[in-house]
């Protein structure tokens, strides 16, 4: 993508009503339509979404493919995907608009400060879609099922909250099953290897997004880790 495309849907993003944005990881803070400053810790529900419905974000987001795809199966639930690319946040966001699905919004930060955006047990469920796995060892915290990570996750989720975990790497999977188990605060409910070698358990498992379909194009099995966080 060219620079010019990119400067082009930053200025568009800014003009989206589903969008938020934090600017400054040393200071969090977000803001709405125009650049306005807007306080949403504790009030997803009442302030944007206007209904009393489960609060569930994607992490990593992307393009939003997996966000959008959620919204448009469970009308009863409010979706919000994460990432920190403003120009990858635009796809999902404007599809949204476009279909006019009112439970879907987005959030444009690190989720290194996450906890900053949600209050304690405001979000219901976790996904964690083909994050990017850093395989070197001097990077696991940054992996999204490091305990590093976990541990936010715990700040923002109600008790019990549900964490869904998809992927196509071995030795990343490995590593958030081993962390999970490991963690007394955690309970893993379902582990799968292969989630399309059998029919699937849940419908949202069959939600593919681009990467998904290049994996299984290039022969790779799809993992699923499904477990609670106390």
């Amino acid at each position: 993508m060219s620079r010019k495309n990119k400067l082009q849907k930053f200025a568009e993003v800014l003009s989206f009503p589903n969008v938020y944005e934090c600017y400054n990881v040393q200071a969090p803070s977000l803001v709405g339509v125009g650049m306005q400053p807007v306080d949403l810790k504790g009030r997803w529900r009442q302030t944007h979404f206007r209904n009393d419905n489960p609060v569930v974000l994607e992490l990593a987001c992307g393009g939003g493919e997996y966000t959008v795809a959620l919204a448009r199966q469970f009308a009863d639930r409010n979706f919000i995907g994460v990432d920190v690319k403003g120009n990858r946040l635009w796809r999902g966001a404007k599809t949204a608009l476009e279909e006019h699905l009112a439970n879907a919004a987005f959030l444009r930060t690190r989720i290194e400060v996450i906890e900053h955006f949600f209050a304690a047990g405001e979000v219901d469920e976790i996904w964690i879609t083909f994050p990017d796995p850093f395989p070197r060892p001097s990077k696991v915290n940054r992996r999204l099922t490091s305990p590093f990570f976990l541990e936010k996750y715990r700040r923002i989720l109600r008790p019990g909250g549900l964490v869904h975990l998809k992927h196509d790497d071995s030795n990343f999977f490995q590593f958030a099953l081993k962390t999970i188990v490991n963690d007394p605060q955690c309970r893993l409910l379902y582990a799968d290897t292969d989630i399309y070698a059998k029919p699937l358990p849940w419908p949202e498992l069959g939600i593919r997004t681009r990467y998904e379909i290049m994996h299984l194009a290039e022969g790779r099995t799809i993992k699923y880790l499904r477990f609670q966080i106390h």
